[in-house]
């Protein structure tokens, strides 16, 4: 089977080179022209564990391709993936510009019977928008190219996403007709050969799920810091609260860790874009809402603890951040925690040293000579008044506590993870602060 992928961001560039490691040939296109030349030279522009040694390994095969040439890319392939992005617009709805475009450069390119599959992250109602896009195409040529619409959204988490695509809990897919449902299932059979489910359903309720997801994923994190936040005022430990809840089977342990808020490329953007969709049709997502009110809050918690501590003033401080991405195993700082607290000390004066495994680059384009970034953590840690752990690096569990000491001017840590034990901290001579830990 020949199938293409238009995007390469995340989600296109590793939905093309798993269903390359299956045996398909694929076909990924960009209309960035550097970054196809990148991927063409077997170098992938973001971080994720694995995906590049298989991308080479894919091109080796023959099986893998990249062009910035959408109808050269798209020519006698059975299935077409729009996995371009949908950027939220200041209303906060999905900006799907770059959907439709493609949509309309397929229709006025296909020759035989294809499906097209949203893979990127819509509202309800897109993928209907997609099929005028492409009929009026069609039309135009005076053409009648049979063609289906899909929606298969993705479930990945960054920093795991090679292994959820080729070990899927799940896989959602969104038709309305048994022939695209048919070339669907057989394209995502050696997936689910572990017996994990494909969902079949109609196309609305596929393209609200991933909505539904992520919301319901924020939600919890959003409950967790407050309670965590409720902790901290009532001499409680949030760790120990945690685990007495996360041990009923009703709630489970996961996605109950309190720190600095969540962040990246997807919770925001779809929680905002879940609020926007209901509003329009007249009805108003109350626990949503409060979900992202209480994400804006909890991103400034380490903030308000510092000026506390600080009294006020960051004038000829120095700070060390351990943790610039938004999660673990990324180099994503969108959205990034770090990030938002890096950028109100840097309003109030302080100076910063930072380190991070992967987002180094990413931080110098944005930030340039804001910060100093530093080779390694300890390096880092030169002359500060404090350090702040903002991302949970598996590096950063384990330091050499005493050598921190001899290099920080104020043996201070602000954990923004709570992924230190406070007691041993403090015998160590350190000052602790966490998120809800007594």
């Amino acid at each position: 089977m020949k199938i293409a992928v238009v995007g390469t961001g995340y989600v296109g560039l590793v939905t093309g080179t798993c269903f390359a490691e299956s045996g398909v040939t694929v076909t990924c296109i960009d209309k960035d022209k550097n970054k196809i030349k990148q991927l063409g030279e077997g170098s992938v522009p973001i971080y994720e564990p694995g995906l590049e040694d298989m991308v080479k390994r894919n091109m080796e095969k023959k099986r893998l391709f990249f062009t910035s040439d959408l109808k050269k890319g798209i020519d006698e392939a059975e299935v077409i993936f729009i996995a371009v992005g949908t950027p939220p617009g200041e209303d906060g709805s999905a900006d799907l510009r770059h959907v439709i475009s493609v949509a309309g450069e397929i229709g006025s390119t296909i020759k035989a019977y294809t499906v097209v599959v949203t893979k990127s992250t819509v509202p309800v109602g897109t993928s209907e928008k997609i099929r005028r896009a492409i009929s009026d195409e069609l039309n135009k040529r005076k053409s009648k190219v049979p063609f289906d619409v899909a929606s298969n959204p993705e479930f990945l988490k960054e920093g795991a996403a090679v292994d959820d695509f080729l070990k899927p809990e799940r896989i959602v897919i969104g038709v309305d007709n048994e022939r695209a449902g048919d070339i669907m299932k057989s394209l995502y059979m050696p997936f689910v050969l572990n017996n994990h489910p494909i969902l079949f359903m109609d196309i609305a309720s596929a393209e609200i799920t991933k909505y539904a997801a992520n919301a319901m994923l924020a939600t919890r994190i959003s409950f967790i810091n407050e309670i965590a936040n409720l902790c901290d005022i009532l001499g409680a430990d949030i760790n120990h609260v945690r685990k007495g809840i996360g041990s009923d089977s009703r709630i489970g342990s996961k996605f109950l860790y309190s720190g600095t808020g969540y962040g990246g490329s997807c919770f925001p953007k779809d929680v905002k874009a879940l609020i926007k969709t209901a509003h329009d049709k007249g009805y108003d997502l109350n626990v949503i809402k409060a979900v992202e009110k209480a994400n804006e809050y909890q991103k400034n918690v380490i903030f308000n603890k510092m000026s506390k501590h600080f009294k006020n003033t960051f004038r000829n401080k120095t700070i060390g951040i351990w943790g610039l991405s938004f999660k673990p195993k990324t180099d994503d700082i969108r959205e990034s925690s770090s990030i938002h607290l890096i950028e109100n000390l840097l309003k109030e004066g302080a100076k910063i040293r930072a380190y991070d495994p992967a987002a180094m680059n990413e931080v110098k384009k944005l930030l340039g000579k804001k910060i100093v970034l530093a080779d390694d953590p300890y390096e880092a840690l030169k002359g500060t008044d404090a350090l702040v752990l903002m991302t949970e690096w598996s590096e950063f569990h384990l330091p050499d506590f005493s050598k921190m000491a001899g290099l920080m001017n104020a043996k201070v840590i602000f954990d923004g993870r709570n992924i230190y034990n406070p007691e041993v901290i403090k015998k160590l001579g350190f000052r602790y602060f966490g998120i809800g830990r007594r």
